[in-house]
Formats: C-alpha cells, sequence, structure tokens
C-alpha cells in the first residue's frame, strides 16, 4: 500500500485523487511494491522562493523541488528494499501552483495536467536517474 500525503492550501485547488492515482500508478510501473510513502506539497511562488533560497542557494522561485530522503544516486541497494517498519519512505514534492498556471497556459495544458507532470518529475528525482 501507498501513502501519498497532499497539503495545499484553499487558494490552491488540486485533484488530490488525481494526485494519489498517479504517484501510485508510477510506483507500480516501476514495481515498487509494499509501504511507501510520498508527500506532495503546493505552495505558491514566495514559499518556492523561499525554499530555493535556502535548500539551493538561488533567488527565484521553480516549478517543483523534490527532497529525497536520502540520496538516490547514492543507494547501495535495489528499490524496494525493508526499513525497519518496513515503510519506504522516498521523500518530498513541492509544487509552485503559479508557476504551474503558468506553464500550463504557455503549453496550452489543463492545470491539472501540467500539475501531474510536475508530480512525475519529482518522482524522478526521489526515485533516483535509474527511473
Amino acid at each position: 500500500m501507498s501513502y501519498v500525503f497532499v497539503k495545499s492550501e484553499s487558494r490552491y485547488p488540486v485533484n488530490r485523487k488525481a494526485l494519489r492515482e498517479h504517484v501510485r500508478k508510477i510506483l507500480r510501473q516501476k514495481n515498487i511494491v509494499g509501504e511507501v510513502e510520498v508527500s506532495i506539497i503546493v505552495v505558491g511562488d514566495r514559499k518556492m522562493k523561499d525554499l530555493n533560497k535556502k535548500y539551493r542557494g538561488l533567488e527565484r522561485t521553480s516549478a517543483v523541488l523534490a527532497f529525497p530522503l536520502d540520496d538516490p544516486r547514492a543507494r547501495q541497494f535495489p528499490l524496494p528494499f525493508s526499513s525497519p517498519d518496513g515503510v519506504l519512505r522516498l521523500g518530498d514534492i513541492v509544487i509552485s501552483f503559479p508557476q504551474a498556471i503558468k506553464m500550463a497556459a504557455e503549453e496550452e495544458k489543463l492545470v491539472d495536467d501540467k500539475i501531474l507532470e510536475l508530480v512525475e518529475h519529482g518522482m524522478k528525482k526521489l526515485l533516483g536517474s535509474n527511473f
């Protein structure tokens, strides 16, 4: 079973069910089974800029950031692995809702579809370069 936690302020309407289903679909495609946790946080540009400054030293916003709980490139084990409690905690994906709107408009896509693309990009970062 996978646990996908979604946090979003009410001014950033996201389809939580679609986000959860999309993450689960990606996990199935990668044959990652068992208990898995992923968090998705939807924020504004101000918060995204703060995160970029704090963690990347950049004074700008971005569409998506991923914070793996470990460095996927340094793993000495193939996914999935057994943690002491049996839960694989991948990490957090942070999405800027204003950037998703801007990119969706530029690409003539629905905002919900763009957010799913950004989640997929974040999952690639959480899972490592072999995604």
